[in-house]
């Protein structure tokens, strides 16, 4: 299960694919795919795909236990062709990072990295 909390030790990648509208479902498809293939691999942790309401971008939230773990799979040749479809449908723009701040409104818990 994907969960968010400030502070903890997880290597997360942000992928933000800009995308002409008529291409959001097949680079949607291409994404749940790659993941059938990837949640067997060491590190996984989650995926989960956005969909922009304007049809203009999909976002992918993925979580490794660590950047070594997530290099491996990228290195991975049973993943490329997944990988080039990506490219061929949009440019993504990968961004990595740490949560630092977390809010919950059931329990008003904040969190702070």
């Amino acid at each position: 299960m994907a969960t968010i909390s400030a502070g903890d030790d997880v290597f997360t990648l942000v992928n933000v694919f800009p995308v002409e509208p008529e291409d959001q479902q097949e680079l949607f498809r291409v994404l749940t795919d790659a993941t059938a293939i990837i949640k067997r691999m060491p590190g996984y942790i989650s995926a989960n795909v956005h969909l922009s309401r304007d049809g203009k971008y999909v976002i992918n939230y993925a979580q490794w236990r660590s950047e070594a773990d997530f290099r491996a799979m990228h290195g991975k040749p049973e993943v490329q062709e997944h990988f080039d479809a990506c490219r061929r449908l949009s440019k993504p723009q990968p961004i990595f990072c740490k949560a630092a701040y977390t809010h919950d409104a059931e329990s008003d818990v904040e969190r702070w990295a």
